[in-house]
């Protein structure tokens, strides 16, 4: 009785202490990588985590570029 109450217990107290996170490109990832989970195999919850996975690295590239090209136009004023 005490493990069948005690895995609920540990997702509350866990969900209680996470803070706000920043999920971008996360949910879009997790939803195309689990719908083409499901559909390879029956494997969606491993495709929502590759998805996550892929869509957060490709949401920090697009930031990172973004943010190369609003620094290379004030580096050209300084010449």
């Amino acid at each position: 009785m005490k493990s069948f109450l005690l895995a609920p217990a540990i997702a509350v107290a866990a969900l209680a202490m996470a803070s706000p996170a920043d999920a971008k490109g996360c949910i879009k990832g997790a939803v195309v990588g689990g719908v083409a989970g499901h559909y390879a195999g029956h494997h969606g919850m491993l495709g929502a985590a590759a998805g996550c996975l892929y869509g957060r690295h490709h949401a920090k590239e697009q930031e990172r570029q973004r943010q190369q090209q609003q620094a290379q136009p004030s580096q050209q004023e300084k010449l």
